[in-house]
């Protein structure tokens, strides 16, 4: 699906009547999280709001979001938590539970799956009847030469892990030897900002290690692929014409609403800049064009006004 800069337009500064045009068009609103609806902690202002008024005018409201640190269940908490008062379980669309769902439902894995993650990834491959190899804790001396491999693992999957080793680098590398052994990643994203100005590498870095260690490139689940939007049609019948995706990566949030023929919006409160997609748009390199938005508006409170009217 070409981006907005590949139909000639894109960066459209979203004020006033734009917005309520934009929103009477559209059934279906997809929010990332992480820089969207909220920074760590601490909700976007307006944020809870928005969503409730959506929900009232008759939206459809998902959250698609690559952090996969934490189960659907918890997030619901967090969304409480934050004053979002009306939020299910079955919106929220996280890498891991479509990692859980891609291999249980598409590659119907006939075996268990080695992981490379943390425990929201974990938590949903045992939720969706997933079952994973279990990592034993090393002997002192243990080695690869040593260590022992299960031989029913038929997948790896990579996820945001604090505590990655060499040597579930090197046990996943032995797998991947195998062909028929699937390689999954959870995200493509290469680094999150943390408080402070730090930052923590992500998923995709890890993802890197391995690809490059194993001569293999992983099957990416969550955003900017499809299946994380066809995972959402496949439960609720989105049609993408009528579908709005509102997030603050350009590479993942945006090229992911221009891979599935979305309507897409930056906001401003996150990662990428205006500067970042006007050099897109600008560019030319072809394949930034998909990772130009069609809209950019400062926060998602921008839509406040047209809500309330």
């Amino acid at each position: 699906m070409a981006g907005a800069a590949a139909r000639g337009t894109g960066c459209v500064t979203l004020r006033g009547a734009q917005i309520r045009d934009l929103l009477d068009a559209k059934h279906n609103v997809l929010f990332d999280c992480d820089g969207v609806i909220w920074n760590g902690e601490t909700a976007v202002t307006g944020a809870p709001e928005v969503v409730s008024l959506l929900k009232q005018r008759g939206k459809r409201v998902f959250f698609v979001t690559n952090n996969c640190t934490r189960p659907r269940e918890n997030y619901v908490q967090k969304f409480s938590r934050l004053g979002f008062t009306d939020v299910a379980e079955e919106e929220i669309f996280s890498s891991a539970y479509c990692s859980a769902a891609y291999l249980r439902d598409v590659a119907r894995l006939q075996g268990k799956v080695y992981v490379i993650g943390c425990g929201g990834v974990m938590k949903e491959l045992r939720d969706a009847g997933v079952p994973v190899a279990e990592e034993e804790d090393a002997e002192p001396g243990a080695s690869i030469y040593t260590c022992p491999l299960d031989p029913d693992v038929k997948a790896v999957l990579v996820g945001y892990d604090e505590n990655f080793t060499f040597m579930k680098l090197a046990k996943a590398c032995c797998y991947l030897r195998s062909p028929e052994c699937l390689f999954l990643a959870t995200d493509p994203d290469p680094w999150h900002p943390l408080r402070g100005g730090r930052v923590t590498p992500g998923s995709g870095s890890l993802t890197a290690a391995l690809e490059t260690a194993s001569s293999r490139k992983a099957t990416v689940i969550g955003k900017p692929s499809r299946f994380m939007f066809e995972c959402i049609s496949s439960q609720f019948g989105l049609d993408p014409a009528r579908s709005l995706m509102i997030g603050d990566r350009l590479e993942t949030d945006v090229l992911f609403g221009s891979n599935c023929g979305l309507t897409t919006v930056l906001t401003l409160t996150g990662v990428s800049t205006l500067e970042e997609a006007l050099a897109y748009r600008d560019g030319q390199e072809p394949q930034q064009k998909d990772c130009v938005p069609d809209y950019v508006m400062e926060s998602v409170a921008d839509f406040l006004q047209a809500l309330e009217e």
